[in-house]
């Protein structure tokens, strides 16, 4: 040993004999590396489904959100659009909001949450921010119930916005379709003529947009044309509606 240590005459013998041992170690060590490489393998694996996991809860919790912040969005948008609405016509006005939404067929009635302890009173006119949406028909103290204009029961004098011409709109259960009545045939009316409310019979304001003229008919054996309407009011997307107070002693006579 002295001698080797001095003179190194074992060192080719040596690395010789390690590398024919290499293997047996290698082979020895195995299962030890082998089982250590799994249990880290798992544990990374568990650890990025972890990861994976929380991550698409997360993704979906911020869809969820992003999707109430769309809609509280477009609660605004509607909201500004009504306000500025009432601030263009100067009359007294209050918004409400839908409560239910009447589904029998061939009836267009909706209620909303204001009712006589908000002075709401028979007849009152409603609408959005588009146009006319129909009449309050019954007052309950904390509800009311408003006929829409596309109800087959309900009618409203109008007036073509271009000419004056005065007529009547009457609903037909659609909530996309009006039929405009007593228009000659020789009428001086046209296929996109707005029709406004002409304020005859004291139930709805003048001047507001009503519907536009979508088809005229003309039947020479006929004294009248037939013509059609679409409402300007988006009713069935419309979930806030505007009450107005033409003026107060209107508003008066109507509760007495």
């Amino acid at each position: 040993m002295t001698l080797d240590h001095r003179f190194q005459y074992l060192k080719e013998i040596r690395a010789v004999v390690s590398v024919i041992v290499y293997p047996v170690q290698y082979i020895v060590n195995f299962p030890v590396s082998a089982g250590k490489w799994a249990d880290d393998s798992f544990s990374s694996r568990e650890a990025l489904m972890a990861e994976v996991t929380s991550l698409k809860t997360q993704q979906l919790l911020y869809d969820v959100r992003l999707q109430k912040l769309a809609a509280l969005e477009s609660e605004n948008m509607r909201l500004r659009r009504l306000l500025d609405s009432s601030s263009k016509v100067g009359e007294r006005v209050l918004i409400a909001e839908l409560l239910a939404v009447d589904m029998e067929p061939f009836s267009s009635q909706i209620i909303i949450n204001k009712g006589r302890s908000d002075n709401i009173y028979l007849g009152q006119a409603l609408l959005d921010a588009n146009g006319i949406m129909g009449q309050v028909t019954r007052v309950e103290p904390l509800t009311s119930t408003a006929t829409l204009i596309t109800d087959p029961n309900h009618a409203i004098p109008v007036a073509v916005n271009r000419n004056g011409l005065r007529t009547i709109l009457i609903g037909t259960g659609s909530s996309k379709q009006l039929d405009v009545s007593y228009f000659p045939n020789n009428a001086d009316i046209q296929i996109g003529d707005l029709l406004v409310s002409s304020g005859l019979g004291g139930r709805f304001p003048q001047g507001y947009p009503v519907a536009t003229i979508t088809e005229i008919g003309i039947d020479p054996g006929q004294p009248f044309a037939r013509v059609k309407a679409k409402p300007t009011a988006k009713l069935q997307r419309s979930r806030e509606v505007l009450l107005i107070w033409p003026n107060q002693s209107d508003t008066d006579g109507e509760q007495n």
